[in-house]
């Protein structure tokens, strides 16, 4: 894989922005020299993900979404959050009340009417779970490769724990949450189900970049299902082997699922990529863990 140059924009401890250096490891994946690091450590695995947007080669795996239509009961709210302002989310409420939730974590496309759909589509199968799909680019929804690219890459850390820390708050102090995200949401989705800590009950990845940390990992308050596909390229089995290898180190459970013949993306009904029969089969095993943890 070529180095590639990438400008980190972050808040950070000393509040500085440098350029650094991007280069392969045996991970799989790209990950920062040791110069100039300032990011949030806890959160290398999001940093990592963001920095596959250099790659033209996974910008251009993401093809362009098709258009969808949603039709639901959902709506978009507006919560608190840490350090004043608002965040966005789609929220489809249980019929009746209830304590459980499940995030929805959109792809680096945005919180797009795809997702918003998929939503719907998980409200309807837990039936007695409220669904509230988070926005962590504050609005903004990608209509191109180049501009998902920069969303992704602009997304600060603490903004995003910012965003995911008040939707734990509004769901509430005995809130059941569970998560599921797909690529960027995917990483996201992990990093949610860490931060609602004892509240989360599982957690659901869909080809995002896993946290492989074990001193991080240790946090996690649930068992985790990682929807994956093996020609990704870019989240790859080996990157996968280590994240199932870390979980076992930790007694945590970690069910792989890995489609052969699929792609990145391969889930997602409005991208060319899909692939009817596993979407349909992953789509199939999260309803079920998911129905499982929240009865459980």
């Amino acid at each position: 894989m070529k180095k590639l140059s990438l400008l980190i924009l972050g808040l950070c401890s000393s509040l500085l922005i440098t350029a650094f250096v991007l280069k392969p490891t045996d991970n799989g994946y790209i990950t920062p020299s040791n110069v100039g690091v300032y990011c949030h450590g806890n959160y290398e695995a999001i940093d990592n993900f963001a920095t596959l947007t250099e790659d033209k080669d996974f910008r251009m795996a993401h093809e362009l979404p098709r258009a969808i239509t949603t039709e639901g009961t959902g709506e978009m709210i507006t919560y608190t959050v840490k350090g004043g302002g608002e965040a966005n989310a789609y929220l489809i409420k249980s019929a009746q009340a209830s304590d459980k939730y499940l995030f929805v974590i959109h792809e680096w496309w945005g919180l797009n009417d795809h997702i918003k759909a998929e939503a719907e589509t998980l409200a309807k199968a837990l039936k007695d779970v409220n669904v509230i799909a988070l926005d962590i680019y504050d609005g903004k929804v990608a209509t191109t490769r180049e501009d998902a690219g920069k969303y992704m890459r602009s997304v600060s850390k603490e903004r995003g724990q910012a965003i995911v820390e008040g939707a734990i708050k509004y769901a509430g102090k005995k809130a059941e949450i569970a998560t599921i995200g797909w690529c960027f949401g995917g990483g996201w989705s992990l990093q949610s189900a860490l931060l609602a800590k004892k509240q989360t009950v599982g957690c659901v990845i869909y080809y995002g970049m896993p946290e492989t940390d074990a001193s991080k990992l240790k946090g996690l308050n649930s068992d985790v299902l990682g929807i994956f596909a093996a020609k990704d390229k870019w989240i790859t089995p080996e990157v996968v082997g280590k994240f199932e290898e870390s979980m076992k180190s930790l007694d945590k459970g970690c069910q792989i699922e890995m489609y052969e013949d699929a792609d990145h993306a391969f889930a997602n009904p409005s991208s060319p990529r899909y692939v009817e029969k596993d979407a349909q089969d992953a789509n199939a095993k999260a309803v079920a863990y998911l129905k499982e943890r929240f009865d459980s």
